[in-house]
């Protein structure tokens, strides 16, 4: 969502709207609607810049993302430790992000606008 690479699912964190908070949903059972982003910083600070939170999940106003973040960070203190283990592993893992940042909106093909003849198809299937 937030630098717009597709990635596959298990590398990807989903969040649902509570209340006006975007809200981490790691067993993807939360109801509502979910939208997928990176599990790294500069990607949920990009998605929340380009108010993209709101307008995945389909709602009025400004959504705070701070319980991503936190999951995020958390996460990425995680992978540090690990990381100082198995140096190579982080490596891995940044070149993979910057694949994904470089590839940007490239692989990823525009949505049919509401209402048009291709929406409404893919709509009624």
């Amino acid at each position: 969502m937030g630098c717009r690479a597709r990635a596959p699912k298990p590398e990807l964190v989903r969040v649902v709207v509570a209340g006006a908070q975007c809200v981490p949903d790691l067993r993807g059972r939360l109801q509502g609607r979910g939208a997928y982003v990176h599990g790294d910083p500069a990607c949920i600070e990009l998605a929340e810049r380009r108010r993209a939170f709101p307008r995945a999940l389909r709602v009025p106003g400004p959504l705070d993302a701070t319980p991503v973040r936190a999951l995020v960070a958390q996460q990425q203190s995680g992978q540090q430790q690990r990381g100082q283990q198995q140096p190579g592993q982080q490596e891995t893992a940044q070149q993979e992000h910057d694949r994904h940042q470089a590839a940007g909106s490239q692989n990823v093909p525009a949505a049919p606008a509401a209402g048009s003849p291709v929406r409404e198809q893919v709509e009624k299937r």
